[in-house]
């Protein structure tokens, strides 16, 4: 909302505050100003001045010697080159001496040997903003009204010594979106009184009564609570007056003509919108008020035909409609220059009505955004006076007898009672109740004191923000002034904050894979129903869901997998020659079982991996290494290890994976085996068709991570005795799990054994066909004694007669 200061002081006595003084209490008491704007951008010595007469330059054709009267005492001689300058018009004059916006000084000059005693200006060249000019105003010299007196600034004539309040409206205070209730919070800031205009003042009557003229009928009660109108004759179109003009434009607001002008200055005034229309383009006397049906096309305002859903509220003269209630009018009834008769709208209409159709059209106005926060409901008729009097007076019109109107209920007064010990209690202040009845008198809030110490306070209609006793508290506070408010400490139990485990899980991945040099990645929630069907992920069995209205085929479906994303994400980067990618996804995906949902899907937390390429970059002491499987399953491994998690690796298959060269990780847990996720290899004919070097993924359930994950930190000694250590190789069958046979060796050889690692497996030649051979690394250690050999050759022994009764094993030669 933009307030214009020299408007503000018609309503409240401004003397002794300036706009910056204004901006500071408003701000001060909750209503924030973003800036103020002077629209004086730097003109100085610029006064009115008529064209007595207009000449051609004698050496230039497009050039005017004019004679000006500028109220100077004698006639000014002034070269000018706009095209529409002509003799008799009044215009702005800048003398000699004058300064301009764009740092212009104006000062004696010949042009083409003529002598030019100043300059003749356009709205442009000081400093008005071209939007809101008519087109021919813009492109040449700016005629004034004949009734500007000779010798005026043109900084009063034009009302360029203004400044302009922006200010910053929270969504409650919809009353500040008017100038008189912008007056009604200054009057109860500053202490003093309002003035408000006297709506039916100029209004003239005439030519029978509005009644009989026009039969109103509301369809909708619930979406429209009141409409009124007044009929007015004998309008003549034409200019506003230009103090309407420098007031709207200092709004923000085009000047159109004098009847639009007038409504949309009595819309800034009071906060109601209105709307004017033809009479004579109206059928049968009538203004029904009902709801559009489907797909039924209206023509507005600006010339764009409009399919309507079904329930967008209309304004119909029975037979068509001429309007969208609240958002524009029609193009079939629009106020034109042959226009002699109007009929002059004033409406309550419905929030929420004019909001979802202003939306579902993509229109927006100055009317609709007040209309959409709700309007004064007591200000439909006020409205309605002040607009048709200001036209009686400056459109030459006269008013039918009364208003036609039809009312689907009445505004029920609202009245919140509080105590002073309520606010007292609330504020943490002392503050009298006569203090409290005068910050209320100066809110212009009527109130009645109860036997029982109650205030019983009458809220006003304008204030529709108002519903509860916190409201008026707030009130108090605003106009006692926050800084006259003590502080305090607070009291009472804290508890100290925490995380919940998913928490702690993702912070701790992000650090883990971060450190490992992967990078974070952020994804759409949404996917191509194609991606799901070749790379299905952790829940191939989940069914699809689609959005009903997608943004477009790649975003239609809601993601049952992070994989998918993760493999677009590596496509782009190989588009753009990164061809090494290491990513990693945190995300929800969304599963259910249901061909129509009948319930919400159910939201997984998952973890995704996808490395491609090399394993590190580059360097000049070794080569690239191509990523393999088991730099993935290193990654996973530091994961389960920071857990504190049992693992186990299980050969799989699943859809979208290499088939030799994939495995589930199950957790082992004291119910049993958990299935955690998936690490393997992307299935060569995707990576085929993706264009991509091999490619290895991972996926994770980080609600069974979180579930069964160990956050505590245990610590043991350092080993005061040293470790013996037996490297063993066994020849297996080929199909034997290397994974069972550690679960042996560990049995076999009992508490003495405290690590095992397996450095080598070897098939090729030297061992027999369908055989491999297992090369593990034994460490033995007892924590409080040193081992003997015998001791360690006695285990030894247990381990390999273990492996060779379990699994055929033979000590390779």
């Amino acid at each position: 909302m933009k307030v214009s200061y020299q408007w503000l002081s018609d309503y409240v006595d401004l003397t002794g505050y300036s706009a910056a003084d204004l901006a500071e209490k408003l701000t001060r008491s909750g209503v924030e100003v973003d800036i103020i704007e002077s629209r004086n951008k730097g003109v100085h010595q610029v006064v009115v001045g008529y064209v007595k007469s207009k000449q051609k330059h004698p050496d230039a054709d497009k050039l005017n010697v004019c004679v000006v009267d500028a109220g100077q005492g004698e006639d000014l001689q002034i070269v000018c080159g706009a095209k529409n300058v002509d003799a008799g018009q009044k215009v702005p004059v800048a003398l000699v001496g004058a300064s301009l916006p764009d740092g212009l000084k104006i000062k004696r000059a010949k042009l083409r040997g003529v002598e030019s005693q100043g300059m003749i200006c356009s709205a442009k060249e000081l400093g008005m903003n071209d939007r809101l000019l008519p087109k021919e105003i813009q492109e040449g010299i700016l005629v004034l009204p004949e009734n500007a007196q000779i010798g005026d600034s043109i900084l009063d004539v034009l009302g360029l010594n203004d400044e302009v309040l922006e200010l910053d409206l929270t969504p409650n205070r919809s009353d500040c979106l008017s100038m008189i209730g912008v007056a009604y919070e200054i009057a109860a800031i500053l202490g003093r009184e309002i003035k408000l205009p006297a709506p039916e003042d100029g209004l003239v009557t005439g030519g029978g009564k509005a009644a009989e003229r026009l039969n109103i009928t509301i369809s909708e009660p619930e979406l429209c609570s009141h409409y009124a109108a007044r009929c007015i004759d004998g309008v003549q179109i034409g200019p506003s007056p230009l103090w309407v003009q420098n007031r709207l434009m200092a709004a923000g607001v085009r000047p159109i003509n004098n009847i639009v002008d007038i409504t949309n200055y009595v819309m800034l005034e009071y906060g109601q919108p209105l709307h004017a229309f033809d009479a004579d383009k109206l059928e049968g006397g009538r203004i029904d008020v009902r709801t559009a049906a489907e797909g039924e096309r209206f023509v507005t305002l600006d010339d764009a035909e409009r399919t309507l859903d079904a329930g967008m509220l209309l304004i119909t003269d029975g037979a068509k409609p001429i309007a969208i209630a609240g958002v524009m009018g029609g193009a079939n009834s629009e106020v034109s220059e042959s226009t002699t008769r109007i009929v002059l709208e004033s409406a309550k209409f419905a929030g929420s009505s004019v909001r979802r159709t202003s939306r579902q059209l993509g229109l927006r106005s100055e009317a609709s955004l007040r209309f959409e926060k709700e309007v004064n409901p007591e200000a439909v008729l006020p409205a309605l006076d002040r607009a048709a009097s200001l036209i009686c007076r400056y459109a030459g019109g006269q008013a039918a007898e009364g208003i036609a109107e039809a009312a689907a209920g009445g505004h029920e007064p609202v009245t919140v009672t509080v105590s002073t010990d309520r606010i007292n209690s609330f504020l943490g202040t002392e503050i009298p109740t006569d203090t409290i009845l005068s910050l209320l008198d100066r809110l212009h809030f009527t109130y009645e004191q109860t036997a029982d110490g109650q205030i019983a306070v009458r809220i006003p209609s304008r204030r529709g923000d108002i519903s509860r006793d916190v409201d008026v508290i707030e009130e108090i506070a605003r106009l006692y002034g926050y800084d006259h408010i003590p502080t305090t400490l607070m009291t009472g139990v804290t508890t100290p904050g925490s995380l919940s485990r998913e928490q702690k899980v993702r912070r701790a991945l992000r650090s883990l894979l971060s450190q490992s040099g992967l990078h974070e990645v952020i994804t759409y929630t949404f996917v191509n129903p194609k991606q799901i069907e070749s790379l299905p992920g952790q829940y191939k069995d989940a069914r699809p869901i689609g959005l009903s209205t997608p943004m477009s085929e790649d975003r239609s479906t809601l993601r049952t997998s992070l994989l998918p994303n993760l493999l677009e994400t590596a496509l782009y980067n190989r588009n753009r020659s990164i061809d090494d990618v290491a990513v990693y996804e945190i995300g929800r995906v969304f599963v259910t079982d249901e061909k129509e949902l009948t319930r919400q899907p159910e939201e997984r937390l998952m973890l995704s991996i996808l490395w491609t390429g090399s394993n590190r970059p580059a360097h000049w002491s070794s080569k690239p290494v191509p990523v393999d499987f088991f730099d993935v399953k290193g990654l996973l491994e530091k994961v389960t290890d920071y857990f504190g998690l049992t693992v186990e690796y299980k050969a799989a298959h699943p859809e979208g994976y290499h088939p030799g060269r994939t495995a589930e990780i199950w957790v082992s847990t004291a119910e049993g085996p958990v299935r955690l996720g998936t690490v393997g290899q992307l299935h060569p004919d995707l990576q085929q068709e993706k264009d991509l070097d091999e490619t290895y993924m991972a996926e994770i359930e980080l609600d069974t991570l979180a579930r069964y994950a160990d956050f505590s930190i245990q610590y043991k000694t350092l080993p005061r005795y040293p470790a013996m250590t037996r490297d063993l190789a066994l020849v297996v069958d080929a199909e034997v799990a290397v994974s069972e046979m550690e679960k042996k060796v560990k049995e076999a050889a009992g508490s003495l054994l405290e690590s095992i690692q397996v450095f080598d497996i070897y098939t090729g030649d030297k061992v027999p066909a369908g055989k491999k051979s297992v090369a593990l690394s034994l460490v033995y250690r007892h924590p409080d004694r040193t081992l003997t050999d015998e001791e360690v050759t006695e285990r030894n022994d247990q381990t390999i007669a273990a492996l060779e009764q379990t699994f055929g094993a033979e000590l390779r030669k």
